[in-house]
């Protein structure tokens, strides 16, 4: 084929992706489905990573390190959010997709319905400890008690607004799990540009709306977010995806949400661990003072707008592997994989040369702050220098979930985060005196460590006979 012709057929399938075509991903060319289903999931990670980035953004030019920091301490809390919403997510992405595959369309959206039930009563719970709680959360961080006297606004928005994270998540894992994967990026497209339009406005105050510092990014990222699952919820009712909402779906069925509890259990847990980890990285970092929470913080959020990218090509590979096991055609879901491994590797060895050598001009658009900058660029290098290994290893633990093997990954990051990657970097960072660079690059050495034991595993294909 010649090149004319590859670009020609290249931008036919991006169209077809965007648009949101109906498609059958368990027959024809698997680089073609993976094209398709990344395409969309590749633009909506991206879209996901650019909440954190944008903020970190605009709330840096306040020239307060204490007001990034409390983005960081959020953060680490936030992700215990991520963790449920995600786990529910990979419940009902794996739930749909075998569904899907089988043909069976209205046990998809009974299955899509439950989970939203299950991800409603979280988010309200949540969103009561948010409201009694978010200063001691913000204290037993290490946060001092100036910064938590005049930013605990900001964590107190986050928390009791949980759940626009909770249903962006949830309910773009169940569109994922249909293959309408584009319905999905286009909420995160809406949610995204009222981000970056309200955050200047209530950050800094525009007109009859005050400034309100760091407190005003909370407000417009609920507000973004909250106006992107509108956006699902219309699709659900009016839209042209594969599930609909219908009102004899909206009755709740134990049987089957014992059932999603039971597959996204594995999957949440494994989320929750990484959280957790997360979460005494930055408590062990906040020992080294602001300044280096603030670096640390900022080149986290620039490695996260590179990871969610992938991470959609490794939820392409998690809706073949469900859907492909659903049609009885497991060769196929092994071989979507490693080829979608594969194009991650290639995609993340790009990135990594892009941060090594570029680590300070980039970190050098939210900062001046010489301490800030050291630290920063030291993060984004050295936790960088692990990314070949991080491609293949969340399109495999992503793969595991779509087929409904949650317990392998869990068990992987059990032992991969809370047996080696806290202990290496607490004693890295302090009892050899290596200071934030051990954390950094326990970091490294985990994931990569987690993702060659991943590998390992998925060889054995145990994972093709797991039935949900």
């Amino acid at each position: 084929m010649s090149v004319s012709k590859k670009i020609n057929s290249f931008i036919l399938l991006l169209k077809q992706s965007l648009l949101g075509e109906q498609q059958d991903y368990t027959s024809g060319s698997i680089d073609r489905a993976i094209l398709l289903l990344s395409i969309p999931m590749i633009l909506e990670m991206s879209m996901e990573s650019l909440f954190a980035v944008i903020d970190v953004y605009y709330v840096s030019q306040l020239h307060d390190n204490d007001a990034v920091a409390t983005i960081g301490l959020t953060e680490s809390i936030l992700t215990l959010i991520y963790s449920l919403a995600m786990g529910i997510s990979m419940g009902a992405t794996a739930m749909v997709a075998r569904r899907v595959g089988e043909k069976d369309i209205k046990a998809a959206e009974v299955a899509a319905a439950q989970a939203i039930f299950v991800g409603v009563a979280l988010s309200l719970a949540i969103s009561i400890s948010g409201v009694f709680f978010s200063t001691d959360l913000l204290r037993a961080m290490g946060a001092n008690e100036h910064l938590i006297v005049k930013n605990s606004g900001y964590i107190k928005w986050m928390l009791t607004g949980n759940i626009t994270i909770m249903m962006l998540f949830l309910v773009n894992g169940i569109f994922r799990g249909a293959g309408d994967a584009f319905i999905a990026m286009r909420s995160l497209w809406l949610a995204n540009i009222l981000n970056i339009m309200l955050d200047p406005v209530f950050i800094f105050g525009l007109g009859p709306i005050p400034a309100f510092g760091v407190e005003g990014a909370a407000i417009a990222t609920n507000i973004g977010r909250g106006m992107g699952v509108l956006y699902q919820l219309y699709h659900f009712q009016k839209g042209k995806g594969l599930i609909k909402l219908h009102a004899e779906n909206l009755l709740i069925q134990w049987k089957i949400i014992v059932r999603l509890i039971k597959v996204s259990a594995g999957g949440t847990s494994q989320f929750l661990i990484g959280s957790a980890s997360w979460i005494f990285l930055v408590r062990i970092m906040a020992d080294f003072g602001s300044a280096a929470l603030a670096g640390y913080t900022i080149a986290i959020r620039i490695i996260v707008f590179a990871i969610l990218p992938a991470w959609g090509m490794a939820n392409a590979a998690a809706t073949l592997v469900g859907q492909n096991l659903g049609a009885g055609h497991p060769e196929r879901a092994e071989k979507s994989v490693w080829r979608a491994a594969f194009l991650n590797m290639v995609f993340l060895a790009f990135v990594t040369v892009l941060f090594y050598s570029l680590a300070g001009p980039i970190l050098r658009l939210f900062t001046g702050d010489e301490e800030v900058l050291r630290n920063g660029i030291q993060c984004l290098q050295i936790v960088s220098l692990g990314y070949i290994f991080y491609a293949y290893g969340m399109v495999i633990n992503q793969s595991f979930n779509g087929a409904g093997d949650t317990r392998t990954p869990t068990i992987i990051s059990f032992f991969g985060f809370w047996l080696f990657q806290i202990p290496l970097a607490y004693a890295l960072a302090n009892w050899f005196a290596v200071g934030p660079v051990g954390v950094y690059s326990a970091i490294a050495i985990a994931e990569s460590l987690m993702a060659i034991i991943g590998i390992v595993i998925f060889r054995q294909g145990k994972w093709k006979k797991v039935e949900i």
